[in-house]
């Protein structure tokens, strides 16, 4: 596979094939990441993503789901998703889902009938960088949503049958708000009810936009132990919503990791983030790359 820049998707995503169809990401504006700063946004050719697909269906590949990368893939125009999904069937006859990260913009771009053609061409699951459930928060991360907006636009992509699933980060609404965020985030979670749950927890670069407003002072970054006292004020609020959710935490600066299935495993992993937060000290500082 020809890839360009750093391979980030969701843990759940790990057994599809990854079939890059763009470089880059097209929105690009998020104050935090750094993933595709250094990329200029284009959309691959036809005839390279066609190229892929036979190079791996002549080795034999017949996967069951294929990931479309990269940033933000939904953002494509509704009639070049359909070629493309139309390509990966004919190569791989087995494929029975088709999923990709999206914006909450990306989905208010295409009408409930484009939505509905996706789904019945086989778009699933798509991956939303929610990342917070404060309206103040989103704006100063130059998100490209407010709360309402999202709500609205999951409303719509579930309407039409698509699977909603969340990314979001502890620690993006800084020191001293770990537990506000928490509390409003996990309301958003409740209402909306997403199947997959990623938190990718605030990971902080010296090349990211936000690091000028730490820099400046207008920004101040939460530790390690908020993220984790955060996480778990997070899950504790959780409600059992009618579906099993897979949920899979991360945290940069220690090799600590929670993850499982919910509401099954939520006591579980609410003790695994007790101990955790019983090692970790008071006093830990920000740790920026």
């Amino acid at each position: 596979m020809n890839y360009e820049g750093q391979i980030c998707r969701g843990p759940m995503e790990r057994s599809s094939f990854m079939l890059p169809v763009e470089v880059g990401c097209a929105y690009n504006g998020c104050k935090f990441c750094t993933l595709f700063k250094h990329l200029k946004y284009r959309e691959l050719p036809m005839e390279q993503i066609e190229e892929e697909l036979k190079r791996v269906s002549t080795v034999g590949g017949n996967p069951r789901t294929v990931f479309l990368g990269d940033g933000n893939a939904f953002g494509l125009s509704t009639e070049k998703l359909l070629a493309i999904i139309e390509r990966v069937h004919v190569h791989f006859p087995g494929c029975e889902g088709i999923h990709m990260d999206a914006t909450v913009t990306d989905i208010s771009r295409k009408s409930d009938e484009d939505l509905r053609r996706l789904y019945e061409a086989g778009v699933r699951h798509l991956y939303l960088g929610i990342e917070s459930g404060l309206d103040d928060v989103l704006a100063f991360m130059n998100k490209d949503h407010t709360l309402e907006q999202a709500y609205r636009q999951i409303d719509r992509m579930r309407e039409a049958g698509l699977i909603y699933d969340a990314h979001f980060m502890t620690g993006i609404a800084g020191k001293g708000r770990g537990i506000e965020n928490a509390e409003y985030t996990a309301e958003f979670f409740n209402r909306t009810r997403p199947s997959r749950m990623i938190n990718f927890s605030m990971f902080l670069h010296e090349r990211a936009a936000l690091y000028e407003e730490i820099q400046k002072g207008t920004f101040r970054p939460a530790d390690e132990l908020e993220n984790l006292i955060e996480e778990r004020r997070l899950l504790e609020l959780l409600k059992p919503w009618g579906q099993e959710v897979l949920y899979d935490g991360f945290h940069d600066m220690i090799e600590f990791r929670v993850r499982g299935k919910l509401p099954k495993d939520k006591e579980s992993m609410l003790a695994r983030l007790d101990e955790r937060i019983a090692v970790e000290k008071p006093g830990l500082t920000a740790f920026v790359k």
